[in-house]
């Protein structure tokens, strides 16, 4: 590592250091103490001489790595400006085909599709705003799919600092997403039809959450007979599937964001492998291989920026809250009569 006296002599201001490690694989230094607001104080010295500080407690020592902080590119708003309105199209096309050739019906999933999606990464590029960390807004990914689109991401360019905020960055997004498909489906499941099953139908196997909305909304259904679901209804049901896909402790999804910043490093992988195994049992199979290839082929989610300040009692308890989510949530792949 280059400029190891250099950056000694910064990191000697805040902590006392016992030993360090100049290996350009595994460069580290071992400090001999640990206080959250110096930790913060040093990382904004050292980012302001191009280098990103990873604080971590493995047997008792903490480990202090460095690595030289990348370029940030510029937000290109035309492409997501473009790539918005291409998606309000394809997600038109796609509530027109569901409704059976209505425009009302496509431009009805539209606007509900649309809005879950866009709620949840805004949730999560206004929690990166409140703790400083760099993000573009979402790129909507148009797709010629059932529904007319991948979803949307956004693009987190700086370092999460601490696991309060990586908590809450991971949380966001899924929490403000439900909060748009609640009603969605109240209103959607509200002007869904009873019709006679006839064969070849898709059968939307209703996660717990859907269920005790359609117990309160929606009408009776005579044996012999189904619900078809107005494509509004429909949208809900993808707001669900995307709150359960993203909640799964898995890597660099939301779950794994927020697993991560309760486990450590190993046993975050043991939860992801049991998220992905969830993921397999449910039939989301396409999914599931997706969330594999991310944890065993890409980089280990390297947690905060300071991995050893204590996560909030009040987020310890949202936890729960939100493990109580993801069960409401948990939502079969659809299957066919």
């Amino acid at each position: 590592m280059e400029n190891t006296e250099i950056l000694e002599e910064h990191i000697s201001r805040y902590f006392t250091i016992i030993n360090y490690s100049t290996d350009p694989e595994n460069p580290y230094f071992i400090l001999g103490d640990y206080d959250t607001d110096r930790f913060a104080q040093l990382t904004r010295e050292l980012e302001g001489i191009g280098y990103t500080p990873w604080l971590e407690e493995i047997e008792g020592n903490y480990y202090l790595r460095l690595g030289e902080s990348p370029p940030r590119g510029k937000s290109r708003y035309h492409v997501q400006i473009i790539l918005f309105i291409v998606t309000i199209a394809t997600t038109i096309f796609a509530g027109y085909f569901f409704g059976s050739g209505s425009i009302i019906d496509g431009i009805a999933f539209s606007a509900a599709i649309m809005a879950i999606l866009g709620t949840h990464e805004l949730a999560h590029y206004f929690a990166a705003r409140k703790y400083d960390v760099e993000a573009t807004l979402p790129y909507f990914i148009p797709a010629p799919t059932l529904i007319g689109t991948f979803g949307a991401v956004i693009n987190v360019k700086s370092p999460i600092p601490n696991k309060n905020a990586l908590f809450d960055l991971g949380a966001s997004g899924p929490l403000a997403g439900l909060i748009i498909t609640i009603p969605v489906l109240f209103i959607g499941i509200y002007l869904s039809t009873v019709e006679p099953l006839q064969a070849g139908s898709v059968i939307f196997n209703p996660p717990l959450l859907m269920s005790i909305i359609a117990y309160i909304a929606a009408p009776v259904v005579p044996e012999g007979y189904m619900l078809s679901i107005h494509p509004v209804a429909f949208a809900g049901w993808v707001g669900i599937v995307v709150t359960m896909l993203n909640l799964m402790p898995v890597s660099f999804l939301d779950g794994g964001h927020i697993s991560r910043s309760i486990f450590k490093r190993k046993f975050h992988k043991i939860v992801s492998i049991a998220g992905i195994i969830v993921t397999v049992i449910l039939g989301w199979i396409p999914m599931a291989v997706l969330m594999a290839i991310i944890l065993f082929l890409s980089r280990e989610h390297p947690g905060a920026m300071d991995n050893v300040g204590k996560l909030s009692r009040n987020r310890k308890i949202l936890s729960v809250a939100l493990v109580v989510v993801l069960l409401l949530c948990l939502a079969p792949a659809p299957s066919y009569i």
